[in-house]
């Protein structure tokens, strides 16, 4: 199984913004290892969400731990057969080891999208 986790610039802080985060942490569980990978949709004009989503699909996580989701990200986790799970508190490591506890809820609620840069 891989995680993704939204990574704040430090890299070490679950960032709040799914779409717009700068790195993506993506965790392997197979094989233990962590790697940072910058988020190709954190610039983009618009449909970051999407952009976003996409990228984590493509890096092949099947569960993602965040903050918040737009419902166009969601639609596109749902489709992938990708789990949401929602963080606890900023830090990503605590974060990943309460997924492979078993201590995180899965997240329900999405938002509609911000539609543009905030």
């Amino acid at each position: 199984m891989k995680i993704a986790i939204p990574v704040d610039e430090n890299k070490e802080a679950v960032c709040v913004s799914f779409g717009r985060a700068p790195y993506f942490l993506i965790y392997d569980d197979k094989t233990e290892t962590s790697e940072i990978k910058p988020n190709p949709a954190a610039n983009a004009e618009g449909g970051a969400g999407l952009k976003a989503a996409q990228f984590v699909v493509d890096a092949g996580a099947t569960v993602l731990i965040t903050v918040r989701c737009g419902q166009n990200a969601a639609d596109v986790f749902k489709a992938a057969e990708t789990k949401i799970f929602k963080a606890q508190d900023g830090d990503a490591q605590k974060n990943l080891l309460a997924m492979l506890e078993g201590k995180l809820s899965e997240l329900t609620s999405f938002h509609a999208g911000f539609h543009g840069r905030a």
